[in-house]
């Protein structure tokens, strides 16, 4: 029914994509408070790790990828976590949109961006 390379190369997608949407949907009280922490904006450092992640695997979801292609998929996730942040406040539970959330999501976009060509040279095992 799939081929071994649409289960390789989306099905990580799909499971990160749906792993954030977890995280962002589960209740503020719900989520470990360590002040230390939010000294560092950690949790700054977490949104863009993540949204990075999801960008480098969508990227390399596409076979051949052109530059054009890559611009819109980093679109879609840049996107997709203004839309989290979004339903951040107005749905989900003791939650709330953070403006900067949304700075750091997209700036772990923008790296993944720049930064493929790179991770797709150390790490060619995966692609």
């Amino acid at each position: 029914m799939f081929s071994n390379r649409f289960i390789f190369y989306n099905i990580p997608l799909l499971a990160w994509a749906i792993f954030i949407l977890i995280l962002c949907s589960t209740p503020g009280n719900k989520i470990p408070h360590i002040s230390w922490l939010e000294l560092l904006s950690f949790d700054k450092f977490v949104h863009a790790i993540v949204f990075f992640i999801l960008n480098v695997l969508y990227i390399r979801s596409l076979k051949n990828i052109t530059l054009l292609q890559k611009t819109m998929v980093s679109f879609v996730c840049i996107s997709y976590g203004g839309l989290l942040e979004i339903l951040q406040s107005v749905l989900f539970v003791k939650r709330s949109g953070d403006v900067l959330d949304f700075i750091a999501n997209s700036f772990g976009v923008i790296l993944a961006f720049f930064l493929f060509k790179k991770i797709k040279e150390r790490f060619s095992f995966l692609f």
